[in-house]
């Protein structure tokens, strides 16, 4: 039960002091996880963080659930899953109730912009980490490129890009180590 609470506990602390969505609180996420808590690697959580862009739901919750689940099974998945919504739930009713009265001042209106702008820099600062991990070779670079290219020229969904991302990575490392294979039969 002790695990269960942590877990709990981890991720409303982190949802409840990050601000700007779940790119926001990566940055955060990854410190809890993989260098305090020790639940997960950097690969790992890059691998959560990937499938959680693509599955249905906001990708903060869904690495959290599967953060959860790696570490107690379902009721781990639930007391994360519960964890990451908490302080949000709690967060919103109260903007939700005092916002509408005072969304039209201006000190609120600057200070929304104020946080826009760190917010920014926080996803800025994740995705650089991603991009240093992810990319290692030529082949993720043009790849890289291309899915920016094709994300930005088209209204194709993500959830595509990520597919043909999968197959190229199996095609490609299954040609490399039939290459090797080869190579070593060779000597």
């Amino acid at each position: 039960m002790k695990e269960l609470f942590a877990l709990f506990f981890t991720f409303a602390r982190i949802g409840a002091f990050t601000f700007g969505g779940g790119y926001a609180m990566l940055p955060l996420l990854q410190r809890e996880v993989v260098h305090t808590r020790h639940w997960a690697t950097e690969d790992e959580v890059l691998d959560y963080f990937a499938i959680g862009q693509c599955t249905p739901g906001i990708i903060f919750i869904n690495t959290a659930t599967f953060i959860g689940y790696k570490q107690k099974g379902v009721l781990g998945a639930i007391f994360a899953t519960l964890g990451s919504i908490f302080p949000s739930l709690i967060i919103i009713l109260i903007i939700a109730s005092v916002l509408t009265n005072f969304a039209h001042l201006p000190l609120v209106q600057y200070a929304f912009g104020g946080i826009r702008v760190v917010v920014g820099v926080l996803i800025f600062n994740s995705v650089s980490g991603m991009w240093k991990k992810s990319i290692t070779d030529r082949f993720g670079v043009a790849l890289a490129i291309l899915s920016f290219l094709i994300i930005t020229c088209t209204n194709l969904s993500p959830v595509w890009l990520v597919m043909v991302g999968a197959v190229s990575g199996i095609v490609l490392q299954t040609v490399r180590a039939r290459h090797a294979q080869r190579k070593g039969g060779d000597a």
